[in-house]
């Protein structure tokens, strides 16, 4: 793995972190056009900015480097290639009609960087776009977009995941199409990431990279269901296991159990061997191991997901912290992000699973999501790990039979992770 880019687990010490701020794409939603939004309503973005600034800034604080995709994006569109590729990717849009979509180039084309990267991620207007012409346009309300705002944006971690050093580029359905290929561009051409493999994404089923989960080095379970197909997982894992950036693979369905959740956010990992889980899905969710031989994907009968994880990690058990059980809490497990050093960044109204947690040995730091976490998309959403620090694989760290189920309450000692002192979490003014 490259020393500069890069992750194989999800508990190291964490180095550099991709976000991006919310802005002009979600403060330019209405009531006419909230249907683009994950959010159940429209947020107040100056709120939102301020409760993603207190995350940037306790991130800061333990360390942890801050890039944003804005500034990223405003760099590569330097380069004509990738100029050239943000532009098409918009043009693909057959719905444009070929008049309104000459139109739209030239728009494009004669705007800056900075300017571009803004039309790119917060639409055009058709008062925007006063060189429009075709039926299509003048079809178009004067209230409509011509090129829709991406509001969903800052859940980057939706968009792109890293497995050891190969980026992973979702393939997001809809609307949700063009966050993908923004950040398929900037993987592609901007100079921090030259010398990298270049992105993995497949085409034609979706594949949400929330669904991801890297439960130790080499291991990564992937989750099917309303965000990612069978075809795309089977896709993955192939170029995983073949390209030798992973051992093992776990299919996991979660269908209509978790609702409209991502793997990720039913299951965090939280130190070696360590998993934070809903007990509910827990003790019923099954896994399908996929490894490789001789060229040929092997797949294995289905298994309770605990006994084919601790099974891939070559451990014995893993040791799961339940969250709460009520339904009415936000309760879950895709709003932890481990920083490192038994350090979690919480939710604040994860109050049942923050409590756990902390009665599990681990020092939790909780962030503001009243704006941003509708829909259950906390810290860990918001966040692309772009460095990490290695660990050790589970087995050198305790032996097959150390690793005990709970339910809560303390892990057993091989896990617990000494807490960071002296973090504060910065007030919402």
């Amino acid at each position: 793995m490259s020393r500069g880019i890069g992750a194989d687990n999800e508990v190291g010490c964490l180095r550099v972190v991709l976000t991006h701020r919310p802005g002009r794409e979600l403060s330019r939603i209405t009531p006419r056009s909230k249907g683009l939004l994950r959010l159940p309503a429209l947020p107040w973005t100056a709120r939102a900015q301020r409760e993603h600034d207190i995350l940037t800034g306790v991130l800061r604080a333990a360390g942890v480097e801050v890039v944003y995709l804005t500034g990223l994006l405003q760099d590569v569109l330097e380069y004509s290639p990738a100029r050239e590729e943000a532009i098409a990717s918009v043009l693909a849009n057959a719905e444009l009609g070929r008049d309104l979509a000459l139109a739209l180039r030239r728009h494009f084309e004669a705007l800056g960087p900075e300017d571009l990267a803004l039309a790119l991620t917060a639409g055009i207007t058709t008062e925007e776009l006063r060189t429009g012409r075709g039926l299509v346009y003048d079809l178009l309300d004067p209230r409509d977009f011509v090129v829709e705002p991406l509001p969903n944006l800052v859940f980057v971690k939706d968009s792109s995941t890293w497995i050891g050093d190969q980026v992973v580029v979702g393939a997001l359905p809809g609307p949700r199409r063009r966050e993908s290929d923004l950040l398929a561009t900037v993987y592609g051409h901007h100079p921090r990431f030259a010398g990298q493999d270049k992105p993995f994404k497949v085409s034609g089923s979706p594949l949400d990279c929330g669904d991801l989960v890297l439960l130790g080095p080499g291991v990564v379970a992937v989750g099917i269901g309303p965000r990612s197909a069978p075809a795309s997982v089977e896709l993955l894992a192939r170029h995983l296991l073949e390209a030798g950036k992973a051992s093992c693979v776990l299919a996991v369905p979660i269908g209509e159990r978790a609702g409209d959740s991502s793997l990720d956010m039913v299951c965090t990992v939280l130190g070696p061997g360590t998993v934070l889980m809903t007990p509910g899905l827990a003790f019923t969710l099954t896994a399908i191991s996929i490894t490789a031989r001789s060229g040929n994907l092997m797949i294995s009968r289905p298994r309770p997901f605990l006994e084919a994880s601790a099974r891939a990690l070559g451990i014995g058990k893993l040791t799961v912290v339940g969250t709460g059980i009520d339904s009415v809490q936000w309760d879950d497990g895709g709003n932890a992000l481990a920083v490192g050093g038994g350090l979690i960044l919480c939710d604040e109204r994860n109050s049942e699973t923050n409590a756990r947690l902390a009665d599990a040995g681990f020092e939790v730091i909780t962030v503001p999501g009243g704006e941003l976490g509708g829909i259950r998309g906390g810290p860990r959403a918001m966040c692309t790990t772009f460095l990490r620090d290695s660990v050790r694989p589970v087995r050198e760290v305790a032996g097959r039979e150390s690793i005990d189920h709970v339910t809560g309450g303390t892990p057993s000692s091989e896990h617990t992770i000494p807490p960071r002192s002296g973090s504060e979490l910065v007030p919402l003014c």
